[in-house]
């Protein structure tokens, strides 16, 4: 089995072997960065979440324990059926794509843990930013989590292979035509599966520029799921609010 012809993130994510190589990933860093983010921003209890590529709704749900009226979105439908058995009152999920516009309007909408640029086609990233701004109240702030892609590239680590439940994966690293390129290969049962994940490169002279078109405003960049100043050498994430 090789890649699939649709877009890479389409036929990877919806694969079981996506949640065994990525399933130590450190949550409890993540619900601190959830805390520290509604803190920062100040969302009132009850107030409304968009929260965009939500995988299998892991985040969506620790969201809507801390108070929050919460939706999940993502263009798997495996994950978002996964995701459906966590629903409630105050917690929804739907299959949809973040480079159009939601129907409805929030208080904060969170595209988290380097879930943007996925697509190939330029645009769909500009869109996605422009769909943020239509999903946004009047008093409603963006926050877009993405890697520092100096500090990354800076220690990039060029080939290692994980072994996770049983499976070799082979994971390979590179920078290509301005793509942060992870090439991942396993064998399972005597199957060979090849799949791979590119991911823009993006720098925050990009995304302000990605900003600008949009017609959205950058308030605040912070370094590190703790909130701390952000440094283009040295951070690991870019953590940018805006409205």
């Amino acid at each position: 089995m090789t890649k699939s012809k649709k877009q890479w993130f389409a036929s990877w994510f919806d694969t079981p072997y996506y949640h065994i190589l990525y399933k130590d990933r450190d949550y409890s860093e993540a619900q601190v960065f959830m805390d520290n983010l509604t803190n920062y921003l100040n969302i009132p209890n009850g107030g409304k979440i968009l929260d965009l590529a939500c995988g299998k709704g892991r985040h969506s749900v620790y969201l809507n324990k801390l108070g929050y009226n919460v939706t999940g979105i993502d263009l798997s439908e495996k994950s978002i059926t996964h995701a459906k058995q966590f629903q409630n009152e105050t917690l929804k999920f739907n299959v949809h794509d973040m480079s159009k516009p939601y129907l409805d309007t929030f208080d904060a909408v969170f595209n988290l843990f380097t879930s943007f640029g996925y697509f190939d086609d330029e645009e769909c990233n500009l869109n996605t930013i422009k769909s943020i701004k239509a999903e946004l109240n009047a008093y409603g702030f963006g926050v877009i989590d993405f890697m520092n892609v100096n500090y990354i590239i800076e220690n990039l680590v060029s080939e290692n292979t994980k072994t996770v439940d049983g499976i070799d994966f082979l994971q390979k690293r590179s920078v290509k035509d301005g793509y942060i390129i992870k090439d991942i290969s396993f064998n399972v049962d005597g199957e060979q599966y090849e799949f791979q994940e590119r991911v823009k490169a993006f720098t925050l002279k990009d995304f302000e520029m990605l900003f600008e078109k949009a017609g959205v405003y950058l308030l605040d960049v912070f370094g590190d799921y703790k909130l701390h100043p952000y440094h283009a050498k040295t951070s690991e994430r870019l953590i940018m609010i805006f409205k």
